[in-house]
């Protein structure tokens, strides 16, 4: 198992960089707070999980769910990340270090000149080494966790895990410790350059992701309709 790196002083809303978090391109669009790290993974409930596996680099993305000073008495942030027991990334990784991140494209940055296109971003990634989820108590609370950061609601409506399906899942949680934010928004950069006398559009295309129109199980009876909490996510966009 591998060795947290030492961390700098920070102030207590603050994360610690540490070598792997420091930033070093495009300070502007750091941070470190944790209000800023929170913000950006309660807008999604898709990351993508990176770990050593024999020897090869392997990117996973997964759902994952979090939770905030947690409810064991052992305090602390918490990402809680699920999969199959047979899942080779989930096996491996904690015994090594891993890093998570989450993604949110909010625009495609389009420039008069091709170099200076970009795009508007919100994106967090997280270094440390997970921990297996053995305690049935914390298994049932993280799990709700995913459930509840993709479909608020969804945890009390449906049925929840048996005995058998609680051993064929495998949870881990990784600690909010270790990490950092990038956001990048606003126009190109190029509107005072010589490149604003050419006459050419430039601007931003917004990307928004909506929920659609709840499509029923094909083998559904009739009159069985979508739950509230489910049909008012409906045209709501994604974080």
């Amino acid at each position: 198992m591998s060795t947290a790196p030492e961390r700098t002083p920070a102030c207590p809303d603050d994360l610690a960089p540490t070598e792997r978090t420091r930033l070093r391109r495009m300070r502007d669009k750091g941070s470190h707070r944790r209000a800023d790290l929170q913000a950006v993974l309660a807008a999604g409930f898709l990351c993508h999980l990176g770990v050593t596996v024999d020897g090869t680099p392997m990117v996973v993305p997964t759902v994952y769910g979090t939770e905030y000073g947690s409810e064991d008495g052992a305090g602390g942030d918490r990402l809680y990340l699920h999969g199959s027991v047979a899942s080779r990334s989930l096996v491996r990784a904690p015994d090594a270090t891993v890093c998570v991140t989450v993604t949110h494209v909010d625009g495609l940055v389009l420039a008069r000149s091709v170099f200076e296109h970009g795009v508007n971003y919100r994106c967090a990634m997280i270094y440390g080494v997970p921990r297996e989820v053995t305690d049935p108590e914390e298994k049932l609370r993280g799990l709700r966790a995913l459930t509840e950061q993709s479909a608020p609601g969804q945890w009390e409506y449906a049925r929840q895990p048996s005995r058998k399906e609680l051993a064929a899942t495998s949870l881990l949680a990784l600690d909010l410790t270790e990490a950092s934010v990038k956001i990048a928004s606003g126009p190109p950069d190029d509107g005072d350059s010589p490149d604003a006398e050419l006459g050419l559009w430039a601007g931003v295309l917004p990307v928004v992701t909506t929920f659609g129109t709840p499509t029923p199980d094909p083998v559904l009876p009739q009159g069985i309709e979508p739950p509230a909490h489910i049909a008012a996510r409906e045209g709501s966009p994604l974080g």
